[in-house]
């Protein structure tokens, strides 16, 4: 029984950390929204031509690479293709 114990304990703890990594991920996306609409909406006060140039995007553009590398970090490639993906495309391809 101990074992079993140890089992639950160890996911349990892997599932806490799971979680800390996407609640740290919404933070991230949250503060990327608030101060990139921060910046464009400070350009537009300041001077409403300004947002025609690509000036009040760009944080947002190389912020949005680091933000999108920090998703992957947290849900893996599973999120684009699946964890599945590769057996049911072969699946696919032998029903043809």
């Amino acid at each position: 029984m101990e074992t079993y114990n140890f089992n639950q304990e160890a996911k349990f703890s892997q599932a806490q950390r799971r979680v800390k990594c996407i609640r740290g991920f919404y933070v991230h996306a949250m503060i990327y929204l608030a101060v990139n609409a921060i910046i464009i909406a400070g350009c537009a006060v300041d001077n409403v031509s300004t947002l025609l140039t690509s000036d009040p995007y760009m944080t947002a553009l190389f912020w949005g690479i680091g933000l999108a590398a920090h998703g992957m970090s947290v849900f893996g490639q599973d999120f684009i293709l699946g964890k599945n993906w590769e057996e049911k495309e072969i699946q696919k391809i032998l029903r043809k």
